[in-house]
């Protein structure tokens, strides 16, 4: 049996409260023994004095169905095991129709467990839904969404939809009223994005108030559906024309609704300051990484356009742990933020019962961090700069038990100032 010794780092495990320095025994890939002193001398030996260990990190936010949502679509286990992560959500690429293809060629192959939010579109998360055109009321199927769902729940834990500025413009609530009806009949959240990603059509005049958004689409939404990208600085979020914590957000919450950060090219420090003043802390976390804020060599598109002159292209580099970093930044503690990948994670996607902790014979889904003291610049996409006084950096993971290095070359990297 292959026996692996996690010795000495802070292990953090929110599931079952536990926060100090101690040893973890992987034996044949599952959690073995958590213990302040564990003696095994056949288990392969890692010194992780200094480090946090931590439940395989959980990331609510990826785009992963490579090759077939054009230049969106990253390698899952880049973005995964390789990047410190041990599971992965992608958020709307597989439709009712493309799921299988996912299933075979995405999710099957990877090392990290990859599970999806399935598109309420019928065409997915082609280019990141850049093709505005393909997602009007009449491109849903409701019934067919309903029956893939149900049908894959080893898969499929959520439904993916948008609520964005321009889809407002062109059609209203109906896009969303469908969505909803999706999650309702699958028993299954809803996973709505917020903030504006599609220009507004010229055609017909038509304009929407940012603010009437969130108004519009709170009644739709059932207790543990999500709203996403609370910290985006486009409008029609949680942010109000007047720049101060839409009315409704506080109503959201208490109605049961969670909150996912989904990190993503539109963040803003800002915006973000805002929102946690106001005190509304995020349920999860997710990194929201793609084809054009990375550095991966992704398919060219369609257009034959460059990945840099893309809708949503973004010049700062981000991981799941580097956001983290960023939370740490703007106030919020390790103890708040590690259950935002852990143990919170895992609820959303109802796999508590495996994933999201350290317990003794669960599977050994291990992330290992350095925690390094300094100070460093971060920088969002509107040119806002933090200063960070602790950084986070993913050093390996244990997936399963089987070790794998955080060497992704799409991991950003940050000097001291």
């Amino acid at each position: 049996m292959k026996r692996v010794l996690l010795k000495g780092g802070r292990v953090i495990d929110p599931a079952s409260g536990l926060d100090g320095v101690r040893d973890v025994l992987v034996v044949d890939g599952r959690i073995a023994e958590v213990a302040s002193e564990v003696q095994d001398g056949g288990a392969e030996r890692i010194d992780c004095a200094g480090r946090l260990v931590l439940p395989g990190l959980i990331d609510t936010h990826a785009h992963v169905y490579e090759h077939v949502t054009g230049s969106f679509g990253l390698n899952a286990d880049l973005c995964g095991v390789q990047s410190g992560v041990t599971t992965l959500v992608d958020q709307g690429g597989p439709s009712c129709m493309t799921l299988p293809g996912f299933r075979h060629f995405v999710a099957e192959p990877a090392m990290t467990r990859v599970v999806a939010f399935l598109s309420a579109y019928l065409v997915g998360g082609l280019e990141g839904h850049y093709y505005s055109s393909l997602y009007r009321p009449d491109c849903l199927d409701i019934g067919a969404t309903v029956r893939v769902a149900e049908a894959n729940r080893d898969l499929v834990k959520g439904i993916k939809a948008h609520a964005e500025l321009g889809g407002f413009a062109r059609w209203g609530v109906e896009v969303i009223k469908s969505a909803a009806e999706i999650g309702r009949r699958a028993r299954l959240p809803v996973y709505i994005h917020f903030g504006q990603l599609w220009p507004l059509p010229h055609q017909d005049g038509k304009t929407v108030d940012p603010d009437s958004i969130l108004t519009q689409v709170l009644d739709l939404m059932k207790p543990d559906d999500i709203l996403a990208h609370p910290f985006s600085r486009h409008p029609g979020g949680f942010v109000s024309k007047n720049g101060g914590l839409h009315p409704l957000v506080r109503e959201a919450v208490a109605r049961g609704l969670k909150i996912d950060v989904g990190h993503g090219s539109h963040f803003s420090f800002n915006v973000a300051r805002t929102v946690l003043d106001a005190g509304i802390i995020p349920d999860t976390l997710g990194a929201d990484m793609h084809g054009h804020n990375t550095r991966a060599a992704v398919p060219a598109d369609p257009d034959g356009g460059a990945s840099d002159a893309h809708l949503f292209a973004g010049k700062t580099r981000f991981s799941l742990v580097s956001a983290m970093t960023s939370m740490l930044a703007l106030g919020l503690s390790l103890e708040q933020v590690v259950p935002m990948v852990t143990v919170n994670a895992a609820r959303m996607l109802g796999l508590q019962d495996e994933t999201g902790h350290l317990r003794v014979g669960g599977l050994a889904d291990v992330s290992v961090l350095s925690d390094e003291r300094g100070r460093w610049i971060l920088t969002d996409n509107e040119g806002t700069k933090v200063q960070a006084n602790r950084l986070l950096e993913p050093v390996f993971c244990l997936r399963a038990g089987q070790m794998v290095r955080a060497d992704a070359a799409i991991l950003p990297s940050l000097s001291p100032a």
